[in-house]
């Protein structure tokens, strides 16, 4: 069965979770840091379903080449580890909102600060404690579903082989986020991703296990299909992400069998967070009175401009 069907036909949303006016899908306009400046071209994207995150971070630029991974250069190699995807469970506490857990490309957690957020309008703001940079998100969600699985694990329908430990799916609307895990923990090492990567040029077996670990973010084309328009991984791009083949357990889970363009049949089994079929975000934000009355009655110059930033 097609997921978006299974929805339909099974909806159900967890009551815990994030506040309502955190769901969605958001898109970074800027980050501003401590020192005076800020980044405006940093692609990032941020999908947040009832409990937890899938964040995608890419440079403003085009992806390095599809390449055999012996091939890719010291320049090309770097720029594919400073990419950064992964998702992560959600914890709303005091007011902040925290992460735990899930799986990363990166091998260090680079954006260690929980997050202080407010939203007025379509427009999401993230302060760190520390005051050492504020972003401001704002929502691309206009409505449809609100899917979000957690990846348990991924196999080989034939030997039982694991391929994939951990990750998740998220659907928001027109855009999906896809996280898929690598199958097992990288061995302890020092420095950074960069560090590891630089030291592996050339080795093919190596370098592939260890960008074994996709984020990619999908947009729903004129056919329905949600096909990859970012990823961490340069062969993603253009990819559909594959929605059919899914079926209801009696245990509560979701289970995908589908079949890969070399013929090989892989089984996924997702826990699932919420199904929600016909979502509606909320594109304004609660205000008083007082300020509404004041909105309107200085309506005339503050209206001059007036336009919904995305």
């Amino acid at each position: 069965m097609n997921l978006l069907e299974l929805a339909r036909a099974n909806p159900q949303a967890t009551q815990a979770g994030v506040p309502e006016w955190m769901l969605g899908h958001f898109r970074r306009r800027t980050i501003s840091f401590f020192d005076g400046r800020s980044d405006e071209r940093t692609q990032v994207h941020w999908l947040q379903s009832r409990t937890f995150t899938i964040d995608l971070r890419l440079p403003d630029a085009a992806p390095p080449p599809v390449r055999a991974w012996q091939d890719y250069s010291t320049e090309e190699l770097r720029a594919l580890a400073n990419h950064e995807g992964w998702m992560a469970d959600s914890i709303w506490r005091d007011g902040q909102l925290g992460w735990e857990g899930g799986v990363s490309l990166q091998t260090h957690n680079r954006w260690p600060e929980p997050a202080i957020l407010h939203r007025v309008g379509n427009c999401m703001i993230e302060f760190a404690p520390s005051g050492a940079y504020v972003e401001d998100w704002r929502l691309q969600a206009t409505g449809g579903p609100l899917i979000g699985l957690r990846l348990i694990e991924e196999r080989d329908a034939e030997t039982g082989a694991l391929l994939h430990l951990g990750g998740g799916l998220i659907l928001c609307g027109e855009y999906a986020g896809w996280v898929h895990g690598r199958p097992d923990e990288l061995a302890d090492a020092p420095g950074t991703l960069r560090d590891r990567v630089a030291a592996l040029q050339g080795d093919a077996g190596a370098l592939a296990a260890i960008f074994d670990c996709e984020t990619s973010l999908a947009k729903r084309d004129a056919a329905g299909h949600y096909r990859i328009a970012l990823s961490t991984l340069p062969a993603q791009i253009g990819q559909i992400l594959n929605l059919d083949g899914f079926e209801l357990r009696s245990n509560g889970t979701l289970r995908q069998q589908l079949i890969r363009r070399d013929g090989r049949v892989l089984v996924r089994t997702f826990e699932i967070d919420t199904l929600e079929p016909d979502w509606q975000p909320a594109p304004s934000s609660p205000s008083t009175s007082q300020a509404e009355a004041w909105f309107a009655a200085e309506g005339e110059t503050l209206g001059r401009y007036l336009t919904a930033l995305s």
